[in-house]
C-alpha cells in the first residue's frame, strides 16, 4: 500500500470520527435569566428586515427568534454552523422570503446557554425592491410592506457621513494580538502539498502575518504531542526532551512572532486512555493517568522556556489550558476532570513564576466561561484571562460575566474565530468571508483583547491535507501563499489610520447590512472602510436584493482639493479565486499557472485615482456596493 493511499485513508477515518463527535457538547450550569430586551422594532428593507432593540445590562449577547405563521418562535438560523447569538443590535434577517410576514422576538443571554424571556414579538416582511439598474426583482407574492409599485420605492442608497474634524479615539485592531495556525511541528515538515514545500511555505505564511498584518503572536495546538517528543517514560520514570519544542519556537521567534502556549494534548505515556484521539495526527485527548506527573511536566516545560528564552520574554506568552474540553471530540474526561486539569495546570505554571499569565477554558461555542469562573472562585486557582471560540457570528461580549465575578479587568481572548467551523467549506474561499471578517473585527473592537482568526495558512492537516488549491481551507492564505479575499479585508483594515473618526450611517440596511469604519492618520489622510455583508451564509454567493449604493460624505475637511483612491474586494476585484477560474481551475496549478497567479495576486483599485474639490469642507464619493463586497477609500490633501 502506498504512503499516499495510507494518508488518504487516515484522513477519511479522521473526518468520520470528527463528524461523529464534534457536536457533542457538555452541558453547563442551570439557567439564570435576564429581563427581556425592550423597544424591539423591525424595519422592512429590500431583501432584509433590520431588528433593533434597547440593550440589556449584563447581557453577553442576544438570541433572535422568528416564527412563520402559526409556528412557534425558534432561534433564527443564519447558517453559521456554531453560535447563532449575536453580541448587540442591530441584526439583519436576510433568510426570509421577501413579502412573507414573520414574527420576531429577542432574548438577552446571561451566558451563551442562558437565554432570558423573549421580548414581546413584532411582525415584519422584507421587500422585493428593484436592482441597482432599476429593473424589478423577481419574488413570491407580495405581502406586508409591499406598495403598489412592487416596492420600487425602496431606496437602495446608504449614506456614510464621516466627521473628519470630530472627536477621535485610538483605533483598536483586535486581529493584531494573535492569529491561529496549524500545529507548529508543521514548520519542520519537509514534505509537499500540491508540489509546494510545507514547512517553508508555512513559515512564510506566518512571516506574512507578522510583516503585513502586524500580528504579534500565534496560537496553535499540540505543543505536548508525541511528534515533538516532549515526554516518555523509561523504566517507569519520566524523561523530558524539549529540543523539538525549541526548534519550532526558535523559528517562530525568528519570524518576529511569539507563541500562545496552548498546553495540549496528552503525551501517550502519560495518558489514562491513549486510544482517545482526534485528527489525522492522532492527538490524544485523554486525562492524565497521573496528575502529579502532568503537573511536573508542565513545570518542567515552563521552567525550560524561561531558562532558554528569558523570564521577561516568557511573561509575554499567554499559557492556555487545553482546547475545547466542552466537546467530547477534544476531551474524553468529564467536566469535573477538566476543572481539575485547569487547577493543576494553572498552579504548575504559576509555581514556576508568579508573573506568568494563565487562563482558559479555551472552549468551543463560547461555552464554560462562566463555569470556569464559578469554579476558580471556589478553588482559588489563578486565572488571568478567559479564552473561548466561536464561528459564524461576531464574538459575544463576556465583560458582564467577568464583572459578575468581581474580575472586570480580566483579559478576554477569543483564541479561535472565523466564518465557519466546518473543514472544506467553500465559504472560506469566498468574498463573503471578507465582509464577515470585517463585521466581526469592528464589533469586537474596544471590548476584548484579542480576536484570533483561525487560521493563517491552508497548510493545515487536521482532517487531511488540502486536496486542491481552493478546497474551502481555513487559511487566510492558500497553499502557495496566495492571498484570499479575507486576507485583503484584514490588510485593508490594517491600513486604517491611527485614530478612529465618528461615522454615521443612514438608509436601508445601515449598520445591519452595510457598515463602515473611518479613521485619520498621522499623515493627515482620512481612510474609510465600507462593506456590505449579511451573517446569512445561504447568501454567500450574493443576492441582488441586498446590493446597495453607498454615498460616503467626509465632512469637516480643510477647504481645498483631495486626492481620492478606491480599492475594492468583490467577485471581480482582489479575488484570486476568480483568477484561478479564468485559468481553467482544476486541482493544482502548473508552474506556468503558479507564475500567473502570483503576478495577479494583488489588491485591485476600483476606480482611477481622482482629485475632488472640497471648497465647503466636504468630499463626496458614491459607488455601488454589492453584497458581498468591501471598499476602501483614502483621501489626502493635494498640496
Amino acid at each position: 500500500m502506498s504512503e499516499q493511499t495510507t494518508s488518504a485513508e487516515n484522513a477519511e477515518r479522521a473526518r468520520a470520527d470528527w463528524q461523529g463527535r464534534i457536536g457533542r457538547r457538555r452541558t453547563g450550569a442551570g439557567p439564570q435569566t435576564l429581563d427581556a430586551p425592550s423597544a424591539l422594532v423591525a424595519r422592512p428593507g429590500r431583501g432584509q428586515v433590520t431588528l433593533d432593540w434597547t440593550p440589556v445590562p449584563e447581557a453577553v449577547g442576544y438570541q433572535v427568534y422568528r416564527s412563520a405563521g402559526d409556528d412557534p418562535l425558534t432561534p433564527l438560523d443564519h447558517h453559521g454552523g456554531d453560535v447563532l447569538a449575536v453580541p448587540h443590535p442591530p441584526y439583519a434577517d436576510t433568510t426570509g422570503d421577501p413579502g412573507h410576514v414573520y414574527e420576531y422576538a429577542v432574548a438577552a443571554l446571561r451566558d451563551v446557554d442562558q437565554p432570558g424571556t423573549p421580548s414581546e414579538p413584532v411582525r415584519a416582511a422584507s421587500l422585493h425592491g428593484t436592482a441597482l439598474d432599476g429593473t424589478a426583482l423577481d419574488g413570491a407574492a407580495r405581502g406586508a410592506g409591499a406598495d403598489d409599485r412592487g416596492d420600487a420605492g425602496v431606496d437602495p442608497l446608504v449614506r456614510v457621513m464621516v466627521e473628519a474634524a470630530g472627536p477621535t479615539r485610538p483605533l483598536h485592531r483586535p486581529w493584531r494580538p494573535m492569529v491561529g495556525s496549524e500545529h507548529l511541528s508543521h514548520l519542520l515538515s519537509t514534505e509537499t502539498t500540491g508540489g509546494r514545500p510545507i514547512g517553508a511555505e508555512f513559515a512564510e505564511a506566518l512571516r506574512v502575518m507578522r510583516t503585513e498584518l502586524h500580528v504579534d503572536s500565534v496560537r496553535a495546538h499540540a505543543i505536548l504531542c508525541d511528534d515533538l517528543g516532549v515526554y516518555r517514560e523509561v523504566d517507569g520514570e519520566p524523561v523530558y526532551d524539549f529540543s523539538r519544542v525549541d526548534e519550532v519556537y526558535d523559528r517562530l521567534l525568528g519570524l518576529g512572532l511569539r507563541p500562545v502556549v496552548e498546553l495540549s494534548f496528552m503525551p501517550r505515556d502519560l495518558a489514562s486512555d491513549p486510544t482517545k484521539t482526534v485528527f489525522v495526527y492522532g492527538a490524544i485527548v485523554s486525562p492524565p493517568r497521573d496528575w502529579q506527573r502532568w503537573a511536573d511536566l508542565v513545570r518542567a516545560l515552563v521552567g525550560h522556556l524561561i531558562e532558554r528564552y528569558g523570564r521577561d520574554e516568557v511573561r509575554h506568552w499567554p499559557f492556555e489550558v487545553w482546547n475545547e474540553a466542552n466537546l467530547e471530540v477534544f476531551w474524553s474526561g468529564t467536566r469535573a476532570e477538566f476543572m481539575r486539569l485547569y487547577d493543576v495546570t494553572a498552579g504548575a505554571v504559576r509555581d514556576v513564576d508568579p508573573g506568568l499569565t494563565v487562563g482558559g477554558p479555551s472552549s468551543a461555542a463560547a461555552g464554560w466561561v462562566g463555569e470556569l469562573l464559578d469554579h476558580v472562585d471556589g478553588s482559588g486557582a489563578p486565572v488571568d484571562f478567559v479564552s473561548t471560540h466561536a464561528y459564524g457570528a461576531p464574538p459575544l461580549d463576556f465583560r458582564p460575566v467577568c464583572a459578575r465575578h468581581g474580575r472586570p479587568d480580566l483579559g478576554i481572548l477569543w483564541t479561535e474565530w472565523g466564518v465557519t467551523p466546518t473543514h472544506f467549506n467553500p465559504v472560506s474561499d469566498d468574498v463573503f468571508a471578507a465582509a464577515f471578517l470585517l463585521r466581526g473585527m469592528r464589533s469586537a473592537a474596544n471590548r476584548l483583547d484579542a480576536l484570533a482568526y483561525w487560521v493563517a495558512s491552508d497548510h493545515f492537516e487536521e482532517l487531511g491535507r488540502p486536496p486542491r488549491l481552493f478546497h474551502g481551507g481555513f487559511g487566510l492564505l492558500t497553499v502557495g501563499n496566495l492571498r484570499k479575499p479575507r486576507f485583503w479585508a484584514l490588510a485593508l483594515a490594517d491600513r486604517l489610520g491611527e485614530r478612529e473618526l465618528p461615522a454615521t450611517l443612514t438608509g436601508d440596511g445601515a449598520e445591519s447590512l452595510v457598515e463602515a469604519w473611518a479613521a485619520c492618520g498621522d499623515d493627515g489622510a482620512v481612510t474609510v472602510l465600507a462593506w456590505n455583508g449579511t451573517l446569512d451564509q445561504s447568501k454567500a454567493g450574493g443576492e441582488a436584493r441586498l446590493d446597495r449604493t453607498v454615498r460616503v460624505e467626509v465632512r469637516g475637511l480643510t477647504a481645498g482639493s483631495y486626492r481620492v483612491r478606491h480599492w475594492r474586494l468583490d467577485a471581480e476585484h482582489s479575488n484570486i479565486v476568480r483568477v484561478w477560474q479564468e485559468l481553467g481551475g482544476g486541482d493544482w496549478p502548473t508552474e506556468e499557472q503558479w507564475e500567473t497567479l502570483h503576478s495577479r495576486d494583488r489588491l485591485d483599485e476600483y476606480q482611477p485615482e481622482q482629485v475632488l474639490a472640497a471648497d465647503d469642507g466636504t468630499c463626496t464619493v458614491e459607488f455601488p456596493l454589492p453584497m458581498p463586497a468591501v471598499s476602501f477609500l483614502r483621501l489626502e490633501a493635494v498640496s
